[in-house]
């Protein structure tokens, strides 16, 4: 695919005044329904970019980019909070690198990525969500372009937070970027649950270390199987919820965990988010290359 720079594709003028104490977090992925848990009562999507048809207005022709942001960030205002997500006071960036079925090109994600290093004081950018990864087959090299992208990010400042894949239970298959010795990985906690993954049946799922350079990975783990959160369409007029699996969904369970703990502790480095990140998992037990560090806990997190 040949990238054309677009102009930064924002939301109305007044959105991007928005100043309130939640952490913005970034989203590399299909793009966001203007859903009302991120719109009310005021609107925390600040900026969208389209590296795939280039379009100004905001939208999400998947779903998979709107259910991981609400996942983090969605506020449950449509359903009295029934299903509002781990930060629900943070502010979202939008890169829509990813088509209506989910697929993409490195070229792409790596210009999302450069875009949101380029814009993140504009937008008070801390986390970056990446719940993408490559196909099996694909290089996984720790020195390729795309590891290096997710590395120039981490380098930037930003808490990076990747995806392990779906692509387990064998040794090796984390996809890249998560692969990357910088940014945290995030597998599925609850990959032992059947689900349904692109049309077909899943289980054990989470993508496993260690990686082709030994390098332990995921770093943790979070649930991943059937959650439920924002859907990319009305139905019937409503504004809705819906399921979905993968270690995608695990991804910004972490980012919002993030998200929480840079609004109690603002001046912490990425470094440091990290290794506080390590300390607070509880260990379910299991080898190194399918937890990493072990779950998240999100109340040990924040202490």
């Amino acid at each position: 695919m040949n990238i054309a720079y677009s102009v930064i594709c924002k939301v109305p003028r007044d959105s991007i005044k928005y100043t309130g104490r939640g952490v913005g977090i970034a989203f590399l992925d299909t793009g966001i329904f203007p859903h009302k848990d991120f719109k009310d009562p005021f609107n925390r999507i600040v900026a969208f970019k389209d590296f795939v048809n280039h379009r100004r207005q905001i939208y999400d022709d998947n779903g998979h980019g709107t259910h991981i942001a609400g996942i983090s960030s969605g506020n449950g205002i449509s359903l009295d909070g029934k299903y509002t997500g781990i930060a629900p006071e943070s502010h979202l960036i939008i890169g829509k690198v990813l088509d209506y079925e989910g697929n993409g090109s490195i070229p792409s994600v790596l210009d999302g990525i450069r875009w949101v290093i380029e814009n993140k004081d504009l937008y008070k950018t801390r986390i970056l969500n990446i719940s993408v990864g490559t196909k099996v087959g694909d290089p996984v090299e720790e020195d390729s372009i795309l590891v290096q992208g997710v590395n120039e990010a981490w380098d930037s400042g930003l808490v990076v937070i990747v995806a392990a894949g779906n692509n387990g239970p064998k040794p090796m298959s984390v996809t890249a970027p998560g692969i990357s010795r910088k940014v945290i990985t995030v597998g599925s906690s609850d990959d032992n649950k059947c689900i349904k993954i692109n049309g077909g049946n899943m289980c054990n799922y989470s993508g496993r270390g260690p990686t082709r350079d030994c390098i332990i990975k995921p770093d943790i783990v979070a649930p991943g199987s059937n959650i439920m959160s924002c859907h990319h369409k009305k139905v019937l007029g409503q504004y809705t919820y819906t399921y979905r699996s993968g270690t995608s969904m695990a991804t910004p369970i972490v980012s919002g965990a993030m998200a929480l703990l840079l609004e109690k502790y603002p001046d912490m480095k990425n470094r440091e988010v990290k290794l506080k990140l390590k300390d607070s998992c509880d260990n379910l037990n299991r080898p190194k290359s399918q937890q990493g560090w072990g779950q998240l806990n999100l109340q040990k997190l924040l202490l």
